[in-house]
């Protein structure tokens, strides 16, 4: 049942699941959170008015249609939450819901974090608008001299206090990837730890890689399967060199050497990168010109503009630290969802250091 909330709760709320709300939060922070999601909501219509609108094109009613049966399946089959959520949707007019900035130290690969009165602690801070995002990102560079990054975000849960929208930033994703996203956001409306990231994101991935799999399996068609299966082999290889990269990261910063040493280091380590990166196109049959803006690889080619920078390389590690512990997890349940879910949240009543030891132990 949804839980009542007044206006202030309202206004809490939207700033609070964006992450967004800090200390030295200014009041047009807080405005720009609360309009953002406000504005969100009241661009909410129900799927099925959008699909019976003469003046919806017919590509996107097939599109809404084809959410409703993934919908449907993430309850039936997945144990995850049966409520509103993703029966309604919303066209916002731009690219991204939200843009996340992401900051770290010089010689850190951990994400600053910003931590806030109920929703604890995460990695990173959101906005509606990118230009805001650029200007904080900016300021955390030369006022506290930190590496930032922002990342466009195509959607965000509220946890189930309200009934998240689709949205016209992933709608037209090919099948598994909107699959794949839906799945994740109601993973987090089944478990949520307040103040861990890394646990709430690596929960959600695993949640999303079987679902898709059964996904596609049962109801998914196959030349559609077996293109996600590439792209999803393909995005682990990319994803499995940055962390390695910064693990390696990690070695130097910790040694005990001069700022000038961890620098020449750094220099040394990234140009191992770039080569390893440079095999990787290859090995995945990119063109070996110049010209980088072919499909699939622009996504990963932008990464290599001016980094991958810290802030970059912890992003990543937020969203994949944890997964094959929870994978590990699922295996133990049995493959039943429903005890896994229960399990991570067990998992998630434990204390940090417990909750540390028992996810190392199962990677």
């Amino acid at each position: 049942m949804k839980r009542p909330l007044g206006l202030a709760g309202v206004v809490l709320l939207a700033a609070l699941q964006v992450g967004m709300l800090g200390g030295c939060t200014t009041v047009g922070f807080y405005a720009q959170a609360v309009q953002g999601h406000l504005g969100l909501l009241a661009r909410s219509r129900a799927i099925e008015d959008v699909v019976a609108d003469p003046a919806t094109p017919a590509d996107l009613k097939e599109r809404l249609a084809l959410v409703l049966r993934i919908r449907e399946f993430a309850s039936r089959e997945l144990a995850l939450p049966d409520n509103g959520s993703y029966r309604t949707y919303a066209d916002l007019g731009r690219p991204a819901v939200v843009w996340n900035v992401f900051a770290a130290a010089e010689f850190s690969v951990d994400a600053k974090q910003w931590c806030f009165p109920i929703a604890g602690c995460v990695g990173y801070r959101g906005y509606f608008d990118r230009a805001a995002a650029d200007r904080f990102a900016e300021r955390a560079r030369r006022e506290e001299g930190l590496q930032s990054w922002v990342g466009p975000v195509p959607a965000y849960s509220t946890l189930g206090w309200f009934d998240d929208p689709v949205l016209n930033t992933f709608v037209r994703w090919p099948e598994a990837e909107l699959a794949r996203l839906i799945f994740h956001e109601l993973a987090h409306q089944r478990v949520y730890l307040p103040g861990d990231t890394a646990f709430n994101e690596s929960y959600a991935v695993a949640v999303e890689l079987e679902g898709v799999r059964r996904w596609m399996k049962h109801n998914g068609d196959p030349v559609a399967g077996e293109a996600y299966a590439r792209t999803l082999a393909r995005r682990e290889a990319f994803f499995g060199l940055l962390l390695a990269h910064r693990e390696r990261l990690a070695v130097l910063f910790r040694e005990p050497v001069d700022d000038v040493a961890k620098r020449a280091g750094r220099g040394v380590l990234d140009e191992r990168l770039r080569a390893e990166y440079a095999a990787f196109r290859l090995a995945w049959g990119a063109p070996a010109s110049a010209d980088r803006a072919a499909m699939p690889f622009e996504g990963f080619d932008r990464w290599f503009g001016d980094g991958p920078n810290n802030a970059q390389l912890a992003s990543v590690a937020l969203y994949n630290e944890h997964v094959p512990a929870f994978q590990r997890l699922l295996e133990e349940a049995g493959g039943d969802l429903a005890r896994f879910h229960q399990a991570v949240a067990a998992l998630a009543r434990l204390g940090p250091d417990a909750r540390a030891l028992r996810l190392r132990s199962k990677n």
